[in-house]
Protein backbone atom coordinates (compact mmCIF):
# COMPACT_ATOMS: atom_id res chain seq x y z
CA UNK A 1 0.00 0.00 0.00
CA UNK A 2 1.30 3.43 -0.88
CA UNK A 3 1.96 5.96 1.86
CA UNK A 4 0.92 9.19 0.14
CA UNK A 5 -2.57 10.16 -0.97
CA UNK A 6 -4.32 13.02 -2.71
CA UNK A 7 -7.84 14.10 -1.75
CA UNK A 8 -10.05 16.83 -3.15
CA UNK A 9 -13.06 18.36 -1.39
CA UNK A 10 -15.75 20.13 -3.40
CA UNK A 11 -18.20 22.29 -1.45
CA UNK A 12 -21.45 23.29 -3.13
CA UNK A 13 -23.15 26.30 -1.58
CA UNK A 14 -24.67 29.30 -3.29
CA UNK A 15 -24.48 31.38 -0.10
CA UNK A 16 -20.89 30.45 0.83
CA UNK A 17 -19.81 31.01 -2.77
CA UNK A 18 -21.33 34.52 -2.65
CA UNK A 19 -19.54 35.18 0.66
CA UNK A 20 -22.77 35.39 2.66
CA UNK A 21 -21.39 32.89 5.14
CA UNK A 22 -18.30 30.81 5.70
CA UNK A 23 -17.97 27.28 4.35
CA UNK A 24 -17.64 25.14 7.46
CA UNK A 25 -18.35 21.63 6.15
CA UNK A 26 -15.50 21.61 3.60
CA UNK A 27 -12.85 22.58 6.19
CA UNK A 28 -14.28 20.00 8.60
CA UNK A 29 -13.78 17.27 6.00
CA UNK A 30 -10.20 18.46 5.45
CA UNK A 31 -9.52 18.39 9.21
CA UNK A 32 -10.99 14.91 9.73
CA UNK A 33 -9.16 13.40 6.75
CA UNK A 34 -5.86 15.10 7.68
CA UNK A 35 -6.17 13.61 11.18
CA UNK A 36 -7.05 10.18 9.77
CA UNK A 37 -4.09 9.97 7.40
CA UNK A 38 -1.69 11.41 10.01
CA UNK A 39 -2.80 8.73 12.47
CA UNK A 40 -1.90 6.09 9.90
CA UNK A 41 1.45 7.77 9.29
CA UNK A 42 0.56 8.52 5.66
CA UNK A 43 1.13 11.77 3.84
CA UNK A 44 -1.93 13.44 2.38
CA UNK A 45 -2.42 16.43 0.16
CA UNK A 46 -5.92 17.85 0.30
CA UNK A 47 -7.23 20.42 -2.15
CA UNK A 48 -10.55 22.21 -1.93
CA UNK A 49 -12.95 23.94 -4.29
CA UNK A 50 -15.97 26.07 -3.40
CA UNK A 51 -18.64 26.37 -6.09
CA UNK A 52 -22.29 27.41 -6.29
CA UNK A 53 -25.05 24.81 -6.61
CA UNK A 54 -24.65 24.53 -10.37
CA UNK A 55 -24.72 21.34 -12.44
CA UNK A 56 -22.15 22.34 -15.03
CA UNK A 57 -19.74 23.81 -12.47
CA UNK A 58 -19.95 20.62 -10.38
CA UNK A 59 -19.45 18.36 -13.37
CA UNK A 60 -16.46 20.43 -14.51
CA UNK A 61 -14.90 20.53 -11.00
CA UNK A 62 -15.38 16.78 -10.53
CA UNK A 63 -13.99 15.81 -13.93
CA UNK A 64 -11.03 18.13 -13.43
CA UNK A 65 -9.83 16.26 -10.32
CA UNK A 66 -11.27 12.73 -10.33
CA UNK A 67 -8.54 11.12 -12.44
CA UNK A 68 -5.72 12.74 -10.45
CA UNK A 69 -6.79 12.03 -6.85
CA UNK A 70 -7.42 9.03 -4.62
CA UNK A 71 -10.56 10.42 -2.97
CA UNK A 72 -13.14 13.05 -3.92
CA UNK A 73 -15.55 14.25 -1.25
CA UNK A 74 -18.38 16.63 -2.03
CA UNK A 75 -20.40 18.44 0.61
CA UNK A 76 -23.76 20.06 0.00
CA UNK A 77 -26.56 19.53 -2.45
CA UNK A 78 -27.93 16.22 -1.12
CA UNK A 79 -31.30 17.45 0.11
CA UNK A 80 -34.70 17.81 -1.50
CA UNK A 81 -34.71 21.39 -2.77
CA UNK A 82 -34.54 22.28 -6.45
CA UNK A 83 -30.94 23.52 -6.01
CA UNK A 84 -29.82 20.17 -4.47
CA UNK A 85 -28.26 18.62 -7.59
CA UNK A 86 -25.08 16.93 -6.39
CA UNK A 87 -26.42 13.38 -6.44
CA UNK A 88 -27.89 13.75 -9.94
CA UNK A 89 -24.59 15.05 -11.29
CA UNK A 90 -22.18 12.65 -9.55
CA UNK A 91 -24.13 9.36 -9.55
CA UNK A 92 -23.98 8.87 -13.37
CA UNK A 93 -20.19 9.31 -13.23
CA UNK A 94 -19.70 6.50 -10.71
CA UNK A 95 -18.52 3.14 -12.04
CA UNK A 96 -19.71 1.39 -8.87
CA UNK A 97 -21.80 2.49 -5.92
CA UNK A 98 -21.02 1.55 -2.33
CA UNK A 99 -24.56 1.72 -0.92
CA UNK A 100 -23.89 0.09 2.44
CA UNK A 101 -22.01 3.09 3.82
CA UNK A 102 -24.71 5.69 3.25
CA UNK A 103 -27.52 3.27 4.07
CA UNK A 104 -25.90 2.53 7.43
CA UNK A 105 -25.40 6.23 8.20
CA UNK A 106 -29.02 7.00 7.40
CA UNK A 107 -30.28 4.15 9.59
CA UNK A 108 -27.86 4.88 12.47
CA UNK A 109 -28.49 8.62 12.65
CA UNK A 110 -32.04 8.48 11.30
CA UNK A 111 -33.03 6.45 14.37
CA UNK A 112 -32.07 9.50 16.49
CA UNK A 113 -33.22 12.18 14.06
CA UNK A 114 -35.68 11.19 11.32
CA UNK A 115 -34.63 14.24 9.26
CA UNK A 116 -31.32 12.44 8.61
CA UNK A 117 -33.30 10.01 6.47
CA UNK A 118 -33.91 12.80 3.95
CA UNK A 119 -30.27 12.87 2.87
CA UNK A 120 -29.71 11.43 -0.60
CA UNK A 121 -25.94 10.96 -0.13
CA UNK A 122 -24.09 8.37 -2.19
CA UNK A 123 -20.70 6.69 -2.09
CA UNK A 124 -18.90 4.95 -4.90
CA UNK A 125 -15.90 4.55 -7.13
CA UNK A 126 -14.95 6.21 -10.39
CA UNK A 127 -12.08 4.25 -11.97
CA UNK A 128 -9.73 3.96 -8.96
CA UNK A 129 -10.99 7.00 -7.05
CA UNK A 130 -13.24 6.79 -4.00
CA UNK A 131 -16.14 9.25 -4.20
CA UNK A 132 -18.29 10.39 -1.29
CA UNK A 133 -21.25 12.76 -1.70
CA UNK A 134 -22.04 14.19 1.74
CA UNK A 135 -24.60 16.63 3.11
CA UNK A 136 -23.60 20.24 3.71
CA UNK A 137 -23.80 20.52 7.49
CA UNK A 138 -20.83 20.08 9.82
CA UNK A 139 -22.87 17.71 12.00
CA UNK A 140 -23.77 15.50 9.03
CA UNK A 141 -20.17 15.55 7.76
CA UNK A 142 -18.98 14.29 11.16
CA UNK A 143 -21.64 11.59 11.23
CA UNK A 144 -20.91 10.33 7.72
CA UNK A 145 -17.14 10.43 8.14
CA UNK A 146 -17.38 8.53 11.45
CA UNK A 147 -18.64 5.62 9.33
CA UNK A 148 -16.59 6.25 6.17
CA UNK A 149 -13.15 6.76 7.73
CA UNK A 150 -12.83 3.20 9.12
CA UNK A 151 -13.42 1.86 5.59
CA UNK A 152 -11.00 4.12 3.69
CA UNK A 153 -7.73 2.25 4.18
CA UNK A 154 -9.17 -1.09 3.08
CA UNK A 155 -11.06 0.53 0.18
CA UNK A 156 -7.85 2.14 -1.08
CA UNK A 157 -6.04 -1.23 -0.82
CA UNK A 158 -8.76 -2.90 -2.89
CA UNK A 159 -8.60 -0.19 -5.55
CA UNK A 160 -4.81 -0.53 -5.75
CA UNK A 161 -5.09 -4.22 -6.76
Amino acid sequence: MKKSYIVHVITLSDRAFKGLYEDRSGPEIVKILNDFFAELGYEVEIGATLIPDDRSRLREAFLEVVSTVDIVVTTGGTGLSARDITVEVIRPMLDKEIPGIVEFVRVKYGAENPLALLSRSVAGVTDKTLVYVLPGSVKAVREYLSVIVPTIEHSLELLAE
